[in-house]
């Protein structure tokens, strides 16, 4: 009998952990979408203006828009502990603003049905991946050293790549820049999927939602990385 009520309480808890994890992830793929609609609007609504397009990026303040996500995203990771989740939300929110004046540019190289096949292309291959990392059996966390030590090497090579500008050395970073991003996202989803599981026991609120805003964070960079990789072989240029 003893074992029976053990077997109901462990089975009803973990009932609760399942139905709070898929709350949990509902609101880090809401959060991450929400950042998108943002980076989109603000993107299109830049890039569509000529005028103000060449403002920013026939001038030194193109330097500044270029690396300031960089720099924000860092300050991000490590002031996350001391801000309310409505502020770290709201860092979120302007950090996606951010985002999408640093890749409005597309809308003058590449042709709008291009980019919009190549959105699409991208959700259908970020939503197959994700799902992967969500339900596989498989511990994929053996990936995450090597994926982020390609991915410091990938920023290295961008940025080198930035002076020299070669065509051959930008067409091995996209394609390396596709796998280590497909990569990342199951391996994120994954992680973010563990770390409730790890927690659910304890977490409060302030920590649940600090977590999803940090996992939103994750994927949207998985999801916008992957996008411009893909661009660079699937977009038609102007």
């Amino acid at each position: 009998m003893a074992q029976f009520d053990t077997a109901r309480v462990a089975g009803v808890r973990s009932a609760q952990i399942d139905e709070g994890l898929r709350a949990h992830m509902n609101k880090v793929y809401g959060l991450m979408s929400l950042g998108m609609l943002v980076t989109g609007g603000v993107a299109y609504t830049v890039g569509t203006n000529e005028a103000l397009l060449a403002q920013i990026f026939g001038s030194p303040l193109r330097w500044v828009v270029m690396f300031a996500p960089l720099v924000v995203v860092f300050a991000f990771g490590a002031m996350i502990n001391r801000l309310s989740v409505a502020a770290a939300q709201g860092v979120f929110y302007g950090f996606a603003a951010l985002m999408g004046l640093s890749i409005s540019y597309i809308f003058a190289v590449y042709t709008g049905v291009s980019i919009a096949q190549t959105f699409l292309i991208t959700a259908i291959a970020f939503a197959g991946l994700s799902l992967y990392g969500y339900t596989t059996k498989k511990d994929l966390s053996g990936m995450g050293t090597f994926l982020m030590m390609g991915l410091i090497g990938l920023i290295v090579a961008m940025i080198v790549n930035i002076f020299l500008g070669s065509p051959a050395i930008m067409f091995a970073i996209s394609v390396i820049g596709v796998l280590i991003f497909a990569g990342l996202t199951a391996y994120d989803t994954q992680a973010i999927k563990t770390e409730y599981i790890q927690h659910a026991a304890h977490a409060d609120q302030e920590w649940l939602g600090k977590s999803a805003i940090m996992g939103a964070l994750r994927l949207y960079l998985d999801f916008l990385n992957l996008f411009m990789f893909l661009l660079q072989f699937l977009g038609n240029r102007e």
